[in-house]
């Protein structure tokens, strides 16, 4: 699959937004407090990341 930058960025910041979803989800339903607080922190990494990659999307859609 040939990707340019646009395509690369707009699936990676796809994928952050779905790990921000999926790790969200995943610390409501776990009952190992530690697990659900590190899921927690894990769901605001991925979320900076995905600010990040929003940003650099914008920058190619020339937003």
């Amino acid at each position: 699959m040939n990707m340019n930058t646009r395509d690369m960025i707009t699936k990676k910041l796809l994928d952050a937004q779905e790990m921000v979803r999926d790790f969200e989800m995943f610390s409501k339903h776990t009952e190992d407090s530690e697990v659900a607080n590190q899921f927690k922190e894990f769901a605001e990494l991925s979320g900076k990341q995905a600010m990040e990659l929003q940003r650099l999307a914008d920058k190619y859609r020339g937003d």
